[in-house]
């Protein structure tokens, strides 16, 4: 758990400066407050994207705009094993979406799990918690990824030893 340790204090850190959203209704479409970092209709109004990497296989992107932060993840993805686990793991959680007020149902291209936070969340919620949310979810993602991996080679050895003490 050291090693994801500097990867999260950098998110927690580019999150808290991100994350100063304000209400801002749209230029496009007459009193409409759309995400600007999904619709992208005025680029003078988006922060450049800020791209995290842990390795090449691990790494997060935050695009911020003045009224929405979209925050996607791809998770660490070693084995075959650990990318069947992924993406079993996050269909369950984008399934549940509507549970976790900020959890996009699609994740952007090339990532596992999206998230979009905007004013109304910051409004509704202290911006802290937020973060707070964020760097846990992606613990104890890291950690349920884990154990579901050693869960499935102890089954895997018990099964194998069973087998091959039937064939002696």
């Amino acid at each position: 758990m050291n090693t994801i340790r500097p990867y999260l204090n950098c998110i927690r850190h580019t999150l808290n400066a991100t994350c100063c959203l304000r209400n801002f209704p749209s230029q496009q479409i007459e009193r409409h407050n759309v995400p600007e970092v999904e619709f992208g209709h005025n680029k003078e109004l988006m922060l450049p994207p800020i791209l995290i990497a842990r390795t090449e296989n691990e790494y997060c992107l935050i695009e911020a705009s003045i009224n929405s932060l979209r925050f996607s993840v791809k998770v660490k993805q070693g084995d075959l094993l650990e990318e069947i686990l992924t993406k079993k793991f996050m269909r369950f959680i984008t399934q549940r979406a509507e549970h976790f007020w900020i959890i996009r149902r699609v994740a952007i291209e090339g990532y596992d799990i999206s998230l979009l936070i905007t004013n109304f969340h910051t409004e509704d919620l202290l911006q802290e918690k937020i973060v707070d949310f964020i760097v846990t979810f992606l613990e104890e993602v890291d950690k349920e990824i884990n154990i579901m991996k050693l869960s499935v080679n102890t089954r895997g050895r018990a099964v194998a030893t069973e087998f091959l003490g039937s064939l002696s």
